[in-house]
């Protein structure tokens, strides 16, 4: 896939929440998207994001129910076991190194995902997590704090992406489920041309 130009990535960028658990992805391409990470612009340049990479069936199974999985979708519980990422991860805020991060834990993110899209995986930024649970289960340190989980690994479903309708927003599944992801037109989020 790394052919694509960028917008074709970042077209085929979706949040994946279904994966081939069994597949797990090599260290080095895991490390790869902390590289992705590493070379992100930075504001003020202070980098004061760290990662973790969990990546073991032992490690995932532990992250795992820390985690709440598409809110829009009120029957659906989450990926089952074999349907599970085989990769995470951990966005962390280093406190030692500044009080704040800013937008870098966003840019740094689309940054790992991107990189993640052109080497054929998938992931989901996860923002709903038991903090207080993944941080013991981690033993991270005081100055360490948990911003974000990204699950990663081998989509295992389809994704399309439509215009939104009747300013409808949420996501949702049809009965093969199929995911579809409602987006908002360039004629309607473009204000102005000067």
């Amino acid at each position: 896939m790394s052919d694509l130009g960028i917008l074709d990535i970042i077209k085929r960028s979706r949040s994946y929440r279904r994966f081939y658990q069994e597949k797990a992805i090599p260290q080095e391409e895991l490390l790869s998207m902390i590289e992705a990470a590493r070379f992100s612009p930075s504001a003020r340049n202070v980098q004061p994001i760290k990662y973790i990479i969990c990546s073991t069936p032992e490690s995932c199974a532990r992250v795992y129910p820390t985690l709440a999985w598409a809110g829009y979708l009120k029957d659906w519980d989450g990926p089952a076991e074999g349907e599970r990422p085989s990769a995470y991860i951990i966005q962390l805020h280093d406190t030692e190194v500044s009080p704040g991060y800013n937008c870098d834990h966003g840019i740094t993110a689309q940054s790992i995902l991107l990189q993640a899209t052109s080497l054929g995986y998938g992931g989901c930024l996860i923002a709903a997590v038991q903090r207080e649970s993944l941080t013991e289960i981690l033993q991270l340190p005081e100055h360490l704090k948990i911003i974000n989980v990204i699950a990663l690994g081998v989509p295992k479903e389809e994704i399309v992406v439509t215009d939104i309708k009747n300013n409808d927003h949420c996501y949702w599944r049809d009965n093969q489920a199929v995911h579809y992801v409602p987006k908002r037109t360039v004629e309607e989020i473009l204000t102005k041309i000067i």
